[in-house]
């Protein structure tokens, strides 16, 4: 179709739901918990709900229906970003990627459907971590092995897959936010349980389309690269990269957490009369990360035409800086309330500018792990890029605790100070990175 193999489309399809699914219900968690689950008539439903609590307290210390939704969505989000390590090592050493996909697809839906129900909340969070960990990485190395190594349309083949994802997180907070926030929390997650059952179903349809599980003979198996002293510094530079960078994504993680509670009770969502439901700003922050993502590879293309393009690791340091300034303007917002409801041209601005940061921030610093991979780890160093997303949404979850106990104003000033840090630090890295880059033949 259009020039790929039909494989590739059932890939996306099934990606595109299974984003629907997993940016549905995340857009709604936070929500949630501090608007029922978490209440006093709800929490005791949850099963090993008092000894999981327990345990966050002895770490976190007391803590409110706010403050513990914080914790938790922190806990979760940083998981999915972990599992994906387990989800790899199942498919090289035991199930392959076809199964360990399908693995991950009922696991999700499973969890989804839990969510439906009080007392499985704990378990329910537990299968759509694992779940989502068999997913995530193993079905984009399955586009990729659609293709050739020489086949220049691989590029082409995970533009189209992007743009499939990007159409489920659109779509999710438009569906399953409105059920959930307008007729019932659980008619929302059902919604996003039903999207990763339709995932589901097109995978399995796909299957004979989609590229047999490679074979591996005990000779390929002995035969690695030996890392050289060189290689060491590389992958020592990029493990350094990665706490700095999860400082530098704290912010744009926020935004389903504690930002979510905040813009609930701080803007003026009046629309034409009605009032819009406080999920649509996922879909907003989507479509602004789409826009300006197109519009930031526009900008770059035109100026290397008239100038030397900047390096990667100056990119970063161009993406920090921005996102700071979306942050300034969050908190000038929470000044300028006076007690009243904030217009939400205010929210448009932030995420406008917020997204030309993370245009330069997460897709850039792919490139550059995937530049700077020491040949004999290469494929092991994108499941440690991920790692900075791990820290980064725990990093989330332990400062949105601190909301109630800090005015809004200095709580976005707090992240606009901590993404500054953080370039300042990549500004230092630059030159050991750019040294090292060089060497790069």
């Amino acid at each position: 179709m259009f020039g790929h193999p039909v494989g590739l489309w059932y890939l996306a399809f099934t990606e595109s739901w299974e984003r629907f699914s997993y940016y549905g219900m995340q857009t709604l968690l936070v929500l949630y918990m501090v608007g029922q689950l978490l209440q006093p008539q709800h929490i005791q439903n949850v099963a090993g709900f008092g000894q999981f609590r327990a345990v966050l307290e002895s770490v976190y210390g007391p803590l409110s229906i706010q403050a513990l939704a914080s914790a938790i969505f922190g806990i979760y989000t940083g998981l999915v970003y972990l599992t994906p390590v387990m989800g790899g090592w199942i498919a090289d050493r035991w199930l392959g990627r076809t199964r360990t996909i399908l693995l991950g697809g009922i696991l999700m839906t499973l969890g989804h459907f839990l969510m439906a129900f009080d007392v499985s909340f704990l378990w329910a969070l537990l299968c759509l971590a694992v779940g989502t960990g068999c997913f995530k990485g193993n079905i984009a190395i399955q586009v990729g092995s659609l293709y050739s190594k020489g086949d220049n349309a691989r590029a082409d083949a995970f533009q189209i897959f992007y743009l499939a994802i990007s159409a489920g997180v659109i779509a999710s907070p438009l569906v399953c936010g409105t059920l959930g926030e307008v007729y019932g929390w659980h008619y929302g997650f059902g919604a996003a349980g039903v999207g990763m059952a339709v995932g589901l179903a097109v995978y399995v349809a796909g299957l004979r389309h989609l590229p047999k599980e490679p074979q591996r003979s005990n000779t390929q198996m002995q035969e690695r690269v030996p890392m050289t002293r060189a290689d060491w510094k590389m992958l020592g530079l990029l493990m350094v990269m990665l706490p700095v960078l999860a400082l530098a994504l704290l912010g744009n993680q926020q935004i389903f957490n504690a930002y979510m509670i905040w813009a609930q009770n701080s803007f003026d969502f009046s629309l034409f009369g009605r009032t819009m439901p406080t999920s649509w700003l996922i879909t907003f922050d989507a479509v602004a990360s789409v826009a300006m993502l197109a519009l930031t590879v526009l900008f770059w293309r035109w100026w290397s035409r008239h100038r030397a393009e900047p390096v990667e690791i100056t990119k970063l340091v161009i993406g920090a800086v921005v996102t700071v300034f979306a942050f300034l303007l969050l908190s000038l917002a929470a000044q300028s309330s006076s007690g009243g409801k904030i217009s939400l041209w205010w929210a448009v601005a932030f995420h406008i500018i917020n997204s030309v940061g993370f245009a330069h921030l997460v897709p850039v610093a792919l490139a550059l792990y995937v530049r700077m991979a020491p040949q004999a780890i290469g494929a092991t160093i994108v499941g440690i890029f991920y790692l900075h997303l791990f820290a980064a949404n725990n990093l989330v979850g332990w400062v949105g605790t601190r909301m109630e106990t800090m005015s809004a104003a200095n709580f976005w000033m707090l992240h606009a100070i901590l993404v500054g840090g953080s370039a300042v630090l990549l500004l230092a890295l630059r030159v050991p990175i750019k040294r090292a880059m060089a060497s790069i033949v």
